[in-house]
């Protein structure tokens, strides 16, 4: 099996976020099947390869690099063209496209669907993000009301939601890293999360939502926005509510409802299962043999199946208007 080197423009500072995050626990699962290791490329890091340095060895053959950073794909890919690539999709909607010989996988159905679309002859997997067993309600005594971290809340959420539920219950904000997430969430009632605003600012999607999904993990009950990823396991109704519903007094209204008959989300372990450690892990390995299995054909197959070009598109679509027109020449004539 191929080792896989995942390239992140660095592992700390101005590079730490949830994505990064999610990354390197996709490398901390992948060891333990194959060899794999980190490769920065922006970011010189000690104990860590750099892409420049690792691309003046002569045979890489037998290697796999697994890029992810959405808005360096492109120039990755273009650097990279000749060797073993496969992209770990978060995001979508970079506007970049991908030739058939490099393999797509996604975090979410959601971003599986994009690429199904845009890349409809490249192989693509499914591999959602881990969420860890320290995520889990703990039964204990809950003295926060309402949480909700600042990071990519909507300015609706934090000026003028907030401000109308702080007069009433107790709300905490949280605008910094929080060493242990899972201990906060089991201290909260409600989780309000609203990302809509932020990733159409930002021209993509949410890739997946880690948040939502640990605050469910630990009892919360979920007020969220359901775009992106999110649409995956959010079902507004049955195990999450939607924020942002119409208007602030009705969004009011629904988290007051909830707070005063607050019980902790019954969601079964089975909901979890399919983003727990072992059920990653087993699609992981499936996915791993098969991408060793297309990069063995790739040597000696060049791809040969049309790709959905603008031009290709066009030729289909006169073609189309063509036939139509034939078609009712035909029905006229024996009219």
């Amino acid at each position: 099996m191929r080792k896989l080197y995942f390239l992140l423009p660095g592992t700390y500072g101005k590079f730490a976020c949830g994505g990064l995050w999610a990354e390197l626990k996709t490398l901390t699962l992948t060891q333990q099947i194959c060899s794999a290791d980190v490769v920065t490329y922006r970011q010189r890091e000690k104990d860590k390869l750099f892409l420049d340095d690792l691309l003046r060895e002569k045979n890489l053959d037998d290697v796999i690099f697994v890029v992810s950073w959405g808005f360096d794909v492109a120039r990755l890919v273009a650097k990279l063209k000749q060797y073993n690539v496969v992209y770990h999709a978060h995001s979508a909607g970079y506007g970049f496209s991908l030739p058939s010989s490099i393999p797509i996988i996604t975090v979410s159905r959601n971003t599986m669907g994009y690429w199904g679309q845009k890349a409809p002859n490249s192989l693509i997997y499914y591999l959602p993000n881990q969420i860890s067993n320290e995520f889990q309600n703990l039964n204990i005594e809950r003295d926060i009301d309402v949480l909700i971290q600042t990071r990519k809340s909507s300015t609706y959420l934090i000026q003028e939601l907030i401000p109308d539920l702080q007069q009433q219950y107790q709300v905490k904000i949280v605008n910094s890293y929080v060493e242990d997430i899972a201990g906060l969430f089991n201290r909260a009632k409600v989780y309000l999360y609203d990302s809509a605003e932020y990733w159409a600012l930002q021209g993509v999607t949410e890739g997946f939502g880690l948040q939502p999904m640990e605050a469910l993990a630990c009892g919360c009950q979920v007020f969220s926005s359901i775009n992106g990823g999110l649409s995956d396991y959010l079902d507004p109704g049955f195990n999450c509510h939607k924020i942002a519903g119409y208007s602030k007094e009705y969004d009011v209204q629904r988290i007051l409802t909830v707070l005063k008959s607050w019980k902790p989300s019954n969601l079964s372990e089975d909901f979890f299962a399919e983003y727990r450690t072992e059920n990653i892990i087993q699609r992981l390995k499936v996915i791993l043999d098969d991408l060793n299995n297309f990069y063995d054909h790739k040597m000696y197959y060049p791809p040969n199946i049309q790709d959905l070009t603008k031009l290709r598109l066009l030729t289909l679509n006169t073609q189309r208007i063509f036939s139509k027109l034939t078609q009712k020449i035909r029905i006229k004539d024996k009219g």
